[in-house]
């Protein structure tokens, strides 16, 4: 049985307090807390068999190859993915999108051909396709989205051309929750001969997601957001795909023989892999992926839809409180972006932080939903397996608060008026 009071004990970060009371920490779409056991493997890692992996042929650089290497096959089999050869370690997200812009469209893509995006799209999603556009002349184009928050699929033949080379979608939105029908897109797109680009940024966290299931090309995502350390990212690709991909950085490891004036490449993944590797956060993404693959990725998402349900109906008995994206949680994750009337994001964010409740507060990295919403900003409230409904209540009654401290603001200031 899923127990998130029981799974918080694993966490060292949720027993602290902040401001002199309990951490409640809200900010998941951000960045995830760690599990003992990742800790762990970091320690055991840098304590035991630190060294640098592949060429090295002591002990302790064949122990450091076999964890490294480990993780990478943990990765693949957690996504579905038919072998480790289609997983390339990056940074982040953002740098396996880019690698993706820099690899694979600086090298086949034209002036006039298109690629699809979305409105709902995190500025990793859309600022690389901008350098590419004004570069080499490509043209974007967007689905936009409906009031609801979903994404408004009516004129979706329009935007998939024969010129169409590339469909870019986020898998969950990091504002809005929506969970978006990427096998449909991605079905609809292979028609036309387009690849696809899938951010699952947020997905892969929280949903089970199989790669051959959602039919994706391309699927980048990080480690940060799922347990795991900062600093590791992913970029899955079908292999028949990467070998058409350019070299993307150049130097050690990435090679197969160097001359003074030319360079064979090494076989996937390593191709895209070049200089030493964030060798100790890898191994310890190995040991976040086994974490969750223990707890079920069915389980972590059923507990998200019922949390979220919960925090839906909670929130919506605050008054003046505007809550965005769907209303169904079978369609939403547990994201929640919300403003309250009269409060700036900022102004709230920082209020809640005094009671001990981190949330977010900004843009959240997508500017254009944002004037898509006509807001500058809003906060954001995003859940992971050990969010528990209590620290949804005290989300709710430190709202309530703020609330109180700003209409007795603006009674202070109409006295002294």
């Amino acid at each position: 049985m899923f127990d998130a009071r029981a799974i918080r004990k694993q966490f060292p970060i949720l027993e602290r307090q902040v401001h002199g009371v309990p951490l409640v920490y809200l900010d998941n779409a951000a960045t995830s807390q760690k599990p003992q056991a990742v800790l762990d493997a970091l320690t055991d890692y840098y304590t035991r068999y630190n060294a640098n992996v592949h060429r090295g042929i002591h002990t302790l650089a064949e122990e450091a190859t076999a964890a490294y290497e480990a993780a990478r096959a943990r990765i693949a089999r957690f996504i579905g993915a038919a072998g480790p050869e289609g997983v390339l370690l990056t940074r982040n997200t953002t740098e396996a999108i880019n690698l993706v812009a820099y690899a694979w469209g600086r090298r086949h893509l034209r002036e006039g051909d298109e690629v699809l995006l979305t409105e709902m799209e995190h500025h990793s999603n859309l600022v690389p396709w901008h350098l590419l556009a004004a570069e080499q002349g490509v043209r974007l184009r967007h689905i936009g989205i409906t009031d609801e928050g979903y994404l408004d699929l009516s004129n979706l033949d329009e935007l998939l051309t024969e010129r169409t080379r590339l469909v870019s979608v986020t898998h969950m939105s990091n504002v809005l929750g929506t969970i978006n029908p990427v096998r449909l897109l991605a079905e609809r797109a292979h028609q036309v001969g387009a690849m696809v680009l899938v951010d699952g940024a947020q997905s892969v966290p929280h949903l089970p997601v199989d790669v051959a299931d959602l039919g994706c090309d391309l699927l980048a995502f990080s480690s940060h957001k799922m347990l795991g350390p900062t600093g590791v990212g992913v970029l899955y690709g079908r292999p028949e795909v990467l070998e058409t991909f350019s070299p993307f950085l150049g130097g050690g490891e990435m090679i197969q023989e160097v001359y003074l004036d030319h360079s064979t490449y090494a076989d996937l993944p390593h191709r895209f892999e070049a200089g030493t590797p964030n060798i100790a956060d890898a191994i310890a993404f190995g040991a976040a992926i086994d974490f969750l693959s223990g707890l079920g990725m069915e389980q972590v998402r059923e507990h998200e839809v019922a949390l979220t349900s919960y925090a839906l109906r909670a929130l919506s008995q605050v008054d003046g409180l505007t809550i965005y994206g769907p209303q169904d949680p079978q369609h939403r994750g547990g994201v929640i972006a919300f403003n309250l009337e009269g409060v700036h994001p900022h102004d709230l964010g920082t209020l809640l932080d005094q009671m001990g409740v981190a949330v977010r507060a900004g843009h959240h990295c997508a500017q254009p939903l944002m004037r898509r919403l006509g807001v500058p900003a809003t906060a954001r409230a995003s859940f992971y397996l050990y969010t528990t409904e209590e620290e949804i209540d005290v989300l709710v009654t430190s709202l309530e608060k703020v609330k109180e401290f700003f209409v007795n603001a603006g009674r202070r200031a109409g006295r002294a008026v």
